[in-house]
């Protein structure tokens, strides 16, 4: 079964396609400076656009890994979840509070989905 990796870089490709699942590297928002729920939000917008790229939509995920940096933000960050997920169709979704890679980022989210 073929591999297809887009959006690749040295260190990691952003879209990895196997058989009928798509995998997404994790996604942080652009703006650095930007409050969680605009964090949350610009990444919720960029798994619009990766999953209508490879063919699917978000009534298909199977799974969310959501890391944030403060979980007294928690209830700031699930408002963006609940509004923009699919309620007929939730994910598996694990939520954790961690150190992310870059002090100004908020949210980091990985997506699985079938395609």
């Amino acid at each position: 079964m073929a591999i297809e990796r887009r959006h690749k870089g040295p260190r990691m490709s952003q879209i990895v396609v196997h058989g009928n699942t798509v995998y997404f590297a994790g996604l942080v928002g652009d703006d650095r400076d930007a409050d969680m729920a605009t964090q949350t939000q610009q990444i919720l917008d960029k798994i619009d656009r990766y999953l209508a790229e490879v063919g699917t939509d978000k009534s298909k995920l199977l799974a969310a890994e959501i890391w944030i940096n403060d979980m007294s933000k928690f209830d700031e960050m699930n408002a963006v979840w609940d509004a923009w997920i699919d309620p007929d169709n939730p994910p598996g979704r694990a939520c954790c509070e961690a150190k992310l890679a870059h002090p100004d980022w908020k949210v980091e989210i990985i997506i699985r989905a079938a395609c």
